[in-house]
């Protein structure tokens, strides 16, 4: 399927990819061209009259690439075309979504699986360090630095550089992840070349600070014997 083709496809209003959907294709193992003929066939219902023909003409695609891509949806378990009788007793070929929407289904439950255990795996963290249960307040900070999509790598980082500092304070941890958002530290290894840079200054500086009366001593002309 051309670029070209995609263009027809939206301007002819045959396709409206629900956002979750389009982050997720490629988790299905879908190409981008399976991906934008299950949404096609997605706006045509849950179970909808298996008509090729149809699709040629309003997809503008040629019915062996049509019939590439049903049979590849169809082995992946994602659509099945079967024969079933209809409200007038007629038998009829259906296209039917519930792999798709089984699959959506266990992919949403893993994400929130993740999650859950994402979530938990950090307050258990700052918990133990503290060497206390965390206040209703301080979960809610936690769970913002969560919702804003900080990594539990950088805030293991905050917290070691609060315990560096003697500082077991939720407060304290959340104005490091602050300020390092400011800087554009996002990750550990953003982290670690910021140290490395502070520790330069302060040798640099150190160097700079050498006593000029030390250096400027006439050796040669010392009287102390």
């Amino acid at each position: 399927m051309k670029n070209r083709q995609f263009i027809e496809i939206f301007k002819q209003g045959h396709l409206v990819i629900p956002l979750y959907f389009l982050k997720n294709y490629k988790k299905l193992k879908l190409t981008l061209e399976e991906f934008i003929f299950l949404m096609y066939l997605y706006q045509l219902g849950d179970k909808s009259l298996f008509n090729p023909s149809k699709y040629q003409e309003e997809l503008q695609m040629d019915l062996s690439k049509i019939m590439e891509y049903i049979d590849s949806l169809t082995e992946k378990k994602l659509i099945q075309v079967e024969v079933i009788k209809n409200e007038k007793g007629l038998m009829e070929e259906v296209v039917l979504l519930d792999g798709f929407y089984r699959k959506l289904t266990l992919n949403m439950v893993e994400e929130e699986n993740e999650k859950s255990n994402y979530q938990s795996n950090i307050f258990e963290v700052v918990e133990k360090e503290f060497g206390r249960t965390l206040s209703p307040m301080e979960y809610e900070i936690i769970k913002a630095w969560l919702d804003n999509d900080m990594s539990e790598d950088l805030i293991k980082e905050a917290i070691k550089e609060a315990t560096f500092n003697g500082v077991s304070n939720l407060r304290y941890i959340d104005k490091i992840l602050y300020e390092w958002g400011k800087q554009g530290i996002k990750t550990v290894k953003d982290v670690e070349d910021n140290r490395h840079k502070r520790a330069q200054r302060r040798e640099e500086e150190a160097d700079s600070n050498i006593d000029l009366d030390i250096v400027d001593w006439d050796w040669f002309d010392d009287d102390s014997e």
